[in-house]
């Protein structure tokens, strides 16, 4: 039995509200450990984390209007992916230059706590049925933190280990250019449905 147009768009919207409210917890737990633990790639996902948030609110609004709408938030959804990893490229290369000294155990507890609600997130969002272009773009949005989440716990681990800033330095320029991934196949994904929609219209 299938379920109705109305109790899907129920189903969405309460999954969305879901991973809506635990991004912004882990946003604000990337960021005060990110600062007390002077990490990249800890405020990397912090800010990953805050616009995944972003994400899910226009895929919230979007659920209620056309498929036009739906493409357009998705393309939105892309350009951000895409701002922020530019955004944590230049603090990589500050970092860089400028020297940092991050603390390990805190990047992996961190980064340990966001990766189980990261997963339930991904998982929540998987479980729904035939994701339209907008739905498909915050399940990337979840898939990239969950393995920025392995990233930053191998990196923790290795500072811990060799004393040094550039394992934390690399998650982080890895999490810009998974972001920079994601958000071109999101802006393609986009693209596509702007197509077919302009075809079956």
């Amino acid at each position: 039995m299938t379920a109705s147009p109305d109790g899907q768009v129920s189903v969405e919207r309460r999954t969305l509200w879901i991973v809506l409210l635990l991004n912004v917890v882990i946003a604000a737990g990337f960021f005060v450990t990110g600062l007390i633990g002077d990490s990249s790639a800890l405020i990397a996902n912090g800010v990953d984390n805050l616009s995944d948030t972003a994400v899910y609110a226009l895929s919230l609004i979007a659920l209620s209007q056309g498929r036009a709408w739906k493409t357009r938030a998705a393309t939105v959804s892309g350009v951000m992916l895409l701002i922020f990893a530019g955004g944590i490229l230049i603090d990589v290369g500050r970092r860089y230059i400028q020297g940092s000294d991050p603390i390990g155990p805190t990047m992996m507890v961190m980064s340990a706590i966001a990766g189980v609600v990261n997963y339930i997130c991904l998982r929540l969002l998987q479980r729904l049925k035939q994701p339209d272009v907008n739905l498909r773009a915050a399940t990337t949005f979840s898939f990239n933190d969950f393995i920025s989440n392995g990233g930053i716990l191998i990196a923790g681990a290795l500072v811990l280990w060799l004393g040094t800033n550039w394992p934390d330095l690399l998650v982080g320029l890895a999490t810009a250019l998974i972001a920079i991934k994601g958000g071109i196949e999101i802006l393609r994904d986009a693209r596509a449905e702007t197509k077919t929609n302009a075809e079956t219209a």
